[in-house]
């Protein structure tokens, strides 16, 4: 019986060397977490009764400032102009006086975009109040104060009377009626609205409450007005009623703009009538108190 020849197996070849799969390194290296942001610390509250005082205190010294700094302005142009009405004279002066008036506003102004939006930190309009109206309402409110227009020139006389009250007077002149009238429309609605059912009804409201910054309101902007009506105390009445209408205005809504829009087409509409029944400003006499 034979034997086989055992004959040793050749060894396999080893095989390339298998690593353990390894997770793909990020293709962005993680971004440490930022530090929590520190809150700014907030800005003074606004509409205190302090603010207010100052406010009251640097209306009453900027008009005697605005007065002074547009006589001295005239004293030193005259001569250079060649203007031969006396100082006296041009403070009387339509022309002067709105001016002046502009003057006047437009130091209030400043003061008061420095209080909202620089000392209290608040977006401008919205501190004041102004809430952007819708179309339809907008137009509500234009019409509005042209039908308070016709009310307001419809009336009857309920107060004594007279002419040549100081307003009238300004229209003694048509180069001094259209100055006047522009400055009714453009200026007026705006800048007063600001400082009467912006900034003063803000800080009523804010001390008191709606309804004392309704009635204040009114009554202020009817007592700015009464030096111009002096003595034709039915059109003092009626600007009482058209003060309330628009601070009613403002403190049903909300918002400064209806007041604004309510203003703004009051005075158009009768600055329009008047120069429509003045033949262009050329005659004015009597045409205020009807």
């Amino acid at each position: 019986m034979s034997t086989e020849e055992v004959r040793p197996q050749p060894e396999a070849e080893p095989g390339p060397t298998v690593e353990p799969a390894r997770e793909a390194a990020p293709e962005f290296a993680p971004q440490s977490a930022s530090p929590p942001a520190i809150p700014s610390p907030p800005g003074p509250l606004p509409w205190r009764g302090r603010d207010l005082g100052f406010f009251i205190a640097f209306a009453a010294a900027t008009l005697v400032l605005a007065n002074f700094l547009a006589l001295a302005a005239y004293a030193l142009l005259r001569p250079l102009m060649g203007w031969h009405m006396s100082a006296q004279d041009a403070a009387s002066n339509p022309i002067f006086l709105v001016v002046t008036q502009s003057l006047y506003y437009g130091l209030l102004m400043a003061y008061i975009y420095v209080l909202v939006a620089v000392h209290y930190d608040l977006h401008f309009w919205k501190g004041l109040g102004w809430r952007s109206p819708t179309p339809r309402s907008a137009l509500r409110f234009m019409m509005a104060g042209v039908v308070l227009g016709f009310i307001i020139a419809r009336a009857p006389n309920l107060l004594p009377e007279r002419q040549n009250f100081p307003l009238e007077e300004l229209f003694n002149s048509p180069q001094g009626a259209y100055a006047v009238a522009i400055f009714a429309i453009v200026a007026a609605p705006l800048v007063e609205e600001i400082i009467f059912r912006g900034v003063l009804f803000a800080f009523f409201e804010r001390l008191v409450g709606l309804r004392f910054a309704i009635t204040a309101t009114a009554l202020l902007f009817a007592g700015l007005h009464v030096p111009e009506y002096w003595g034709a105390w039915n059109h003092v009445f009626l600007i009482l009623v058209v003060a309330f209408a628009l601070s009613l205005a403002r403190g049903l809504t909300g918002s400064l703009a209806s007041s604004i829009l309510l203003h703004f087409s009051y005075n158009f509409s009768l600055m329009i009538a008047l120069f429509l029944s003045s033949q262009h400003f050329r005659s004015i006499h009597g045409l205020l108190l009807r």
